[in-house]
């Protein structure tokens, strides 16, 4: 019995397109991993040599210290961790988002998002909640939703069935996480999550890659056409919005 086989010519000519994508090493990524490991490393000696956790003590989400105008801390919390564990899960989060987001962000546009994220979690949750708190999951959260957006807005590159079973899978580890807070351990910091969260959808939704295919076949390649007058106002939005939030408490005294 013969077997059918496909047209020749087409089969080849599907087999000959290939499209390229950006070629960059998750260098932010990296280096973010190895300096938030490094200080977590020099945070354990100080803190078993002094008995004192004294990173946290000067750069831990206080509400008390940032009421005295210590406002550093509503950034510096991304970079301590409260234990190995936490610093494992966090850096894995990371390394494994970054490195499939940052070749397309590429890394100044992934460092800004990556901070101003953290900025807008420690932000909601200097105004909500006033239990201390640090960690980089204010600012993974922000990458989170960025991939999500970026999938979203890039939906007829990735196509409808890639794109839905991604947008579900990150939504439902975002619930699992969220409730976990909630419901789970009250040491979680939901607040800053949600912060994280919040600060990552409004850059990505403005400053985001939108990508489009340059070329003809067989050389296609990915061309992002976002503006970088969009990636300003997006940057600008996130800080003066969140700033604008961080003085609440300072007019209510």
């Amino acid at each position: 019995m013969n077997e059918e086989t496909p047209p020749q010519g087409e089969e080849q000519q599907r087999q000959a397109v290939r499209v390229q994508l950006p070629d960059r090493k998750p260098i932010v990524t990296i280096i973010l991993t190895v300096i938030t490991s490094v200080i977590f490393i020099v945070q354990y000696l100080v803190q078993i040599s002094t008995g004192y956790d004294l990173l946290f003590l000067f750069g831990g989400k206080i509400n008390e210290f940032i009421m005295q105008g210590e406002v550093w801390r509503l950034l510096t919390p991304a970079l301590l961790h409260g234990g190995i564990l936490h610093l494992v899960l966090n850096m894995y989060a990371l390394f494994m988002i970054g490195n499939r987001l940052e070749r397309f962000y590429g890394p100044g546009r992934f460092l800004l998002m990556y901070f101003l994220s953290a900025f807008a979690g420690n932000v909601l949750s200097f105004v909500l909640t006033p239990a201390p708190s640090l960690g980089a999951s204010t600012a993974i959260f922000g990458i989170f939703a960025a991939e999500g957006i970026f999938i979203f807005q890039n939906r007829t590159l990735f196509g409808p069935t890639r794109t839905r079973q991604a947008i579900i899978n990150l939504v439902m580890i975002l619930l699992i996480n969220l409730a976990y807070g909630f419901l789970g351990r009250a040491l979680i910091d939901n607040m800053g999550h949600i912060g994280g969260f919040l600060g990552g959808i409004f850059f990505a939704w403005k400053a985001g890659p939108t990508l489009k295919l340059v070329g003809a076949p067989p050389f296609l390649s990915i061309s992002d056409s976002r503006r970088r007058s969009d990636i300003v106002v997006a940057s600008l939005v996130v800080f003066i919005g969140f700033t604008i939030i961080a003085l609440i408490p300072f007019l209510k005294t």
